[in-house]
């Protein structure tokens, strides 16, 4: 499927951990892209810059963040922007990317990427708040959909509208988190298959893959295991719909050797050359039989 979109289509990759730094630098990772977390380079010299510039030298990178709070009702951080934006200056990343949500309000730090309540106030305030934020930042931005533990009584519409709806006022790319929406939909009892087909393709430019934790009847979106077969073969119908897609590997705990990150983004390589091909195992999202789209 050929999808129409403003960034190119890096291949595949992981995200950069600093476990990873001496094999990266002193190998030749079968590795087509990086995701590097801004705010572990942001106003930062010594070691951990080198590494980064010295990555960028021989890979595409993207930077992603996780405090930009674009939800929440206190004022952007201008600080914030101004040290994103010189980054970005810096490293040339091929887009920089963060959260669907709220981090904190009050000047309170929540440490947590808080889902918003979906409704039409929210939206126009989040639209008017990433354009600012792309104004300030020179670029356009991607934003990723978070997974969720709860739901607000005030919300109008589903998740999967107010998405699709933010990047389309906002002008802005998604980030497409795959594991986010089984966990979600895990979660809340939705079928992730709704809200993958309530995306606009041209919106989305990168995917995330990742593994969950179980806690209790909660699947919680830790990143500190394998993906789940079930997440394959929601990657595979989500190829199926966007086309070929820049997609990072996601490990944050429980950080295994670079080869074993590197295994499962190969993986998702040979699911991007067939993805009309069922997944070999043929887990289903919502634990019942998954039909071809």
């Amino acid at each position: 499927m050929a999808v129409d979109r403003p960034v190119p289509f890096l291949g595949f990759g992981i995200g950069l951990r600093r476990e990873h730094y001496r094999e990266i630098l002193e190998g030749e990772p079968r590795c087509d892209f990086f995701e590097a977390i801004s705010e572990n380079y942001m106003e930062v010299g010594g070691r951990a810059r080198e590494v980064l510039l010295a990555v960028r030298e021989r890979f595409p990178l993207v930077l992603h963040g996780v405090s930009l709070s674009i939800g929440s009702t206190d004022p952007l951080d201008t600080g914030y922007l101004r040290a994103l934006r010189a980054l970005a200056e810096d490293v040339a990343p091929e887009w920089v990317s963060d959260h669907l949500c709220w981090t904190g309000v009050g000047g309170h730090n929540a440490h947590d990427l808080l889902p918003l309540p979906y409704t039409e106030e929210a939206l126009a305030h989040v639209v008017e708040r990433v354009r600012r934020v792309q104004d300030a930042l020179g670029r356009r931005i991607a934003l990723e959909n978070v997974s969720s533990y709860m739901t607000y009584r005030a919300s109008e519409m589903p998740e999967w509208e107010f998405v699709a709806r933010v990047a389309e006022g906002a002008d802005c790319g998604l980030l497409f988190d795959v594991n986010n929406i089984f966990v979600s939909g895990h979660n809340h009892g939705f079928d992730p298959r709704t809200y993958l087909e309530a995306i606009p393709p041209e919106r989305v430019w990168q995917i995330h893959l990742a593994g969950p934790s179980e806690r209790g009847a909660l699947l919680l979106d830790t990143h500190d295991s394998p993906v789940r077969d079930e997440v394959w073969e929601l990657y595979r119908l989500a190829l199926l719909r966007f086309g070929p897609v820049s997609t990072i590997l996601e490990r944050d705990d429980h950080i295994p050797p670079l080869a074993e990150v590197l295994a499962e983004r190969d993986h998702a390589a040979r699911i991007a050359d067939h993805p009309d091909r069922r997944s070999p195992n043929r887990g289903s999202p919502t634990g019942g039989q998954v039909c071809d789209p």
